[in-house]
């Protein structure tokens, strides 16, 4: 029974409603429902991480040697207006902390949506002259710019529904985990094959997609 005090008044009705509905009704399930996200949540972290941080190091090491460590700060190259936004915020944060900001330091400070931006249509020209050496196929074949963007939007959209605790039990999970992955290993070989030591969505999520009413 929920009132004053209990876990769903503590969760919220709306945030905990969904697993309800997605429990036809039933609490007990409801909440098993709430800790399996939770888990496959913490699961998708290192797979999420490792793919980040690599994606960034690679496009930084490439347009470093391809132009110079602070390519960012070149006037006219970032096509996107928010871009230019996100470095002048991390920049500003390094100053608050009274840290340098160094190429470096920016970099590591610029979020996910900068670096899959980068791989969007108004880089493709860039794709074409740099941006290509980022990764290879396991055949050692290059790589189209639309297959890193394909696949990472929807990564880059479930990595903020983990950031804000929210339901992903309906997302193709199994997908975007292999693509993570799959572009993990084309950027970085030694980085796919180090986490896929540490990675635990496979133990953690059912091998059957879960049946979840509504859906």
């Amino acid at each position: 029974m929920s009132g004053p005090g209990s876990l769903e008044d503590a969760l919220s009705h709306e945030r905990f409603g969904r697993y309800l509905a997605w429990a036809g009704g039933d609490r007990d399930r409801a909440l098993e429902l709430y800790a399996l996200n939770i888990r496959v949540s913490e699961a998708l972290y290192p797979p999420l991480q490792m793919l980040e941080v690599v994606l960034r190091n690679r496009i930084h090491a490439v347009l470093s040697e391809a132009r110079q460590p602070a390519w960012f700060a070149e006037d006219g190259f970032l096509r996107v207006p928010h871009q230019a936004v996100q470095i002048a915020t991390a920049t500003e944060e390094l100053l608050r902390e009274k840290k340098p900001p160094t190429p470096a330091g920016v970099v590591s400070a610029l979020t996910f949506s900068f670096w899959t931006t980068m791989l969007g249509p108004a880089y493709e020209t860039l794709w074409q002259t740099d941006l290509h050496r980022i990764g290879r196929r396991e055949d050692g074949k290059g790589l189209r710019r639309k297959d890193f963007s394909g696949p990472l939007t929807p990564i880059r959209l479930l990595r903020n529904r983990i950031a804000h605790h929210e339901p992903i039990l309906a997302w193709n999970l199994g997908q975007h985990h292999a693509a993570m992955a799959r572009i993990t290993f084309w950027l970085s070989a030694p980085a796919a094959f180090w986490c896929e030591e540490i990675d635990r969505f496979e133990r953690i999520y059912p091998s059957e997609r879960l049946r979840l009413l509504g859906e």
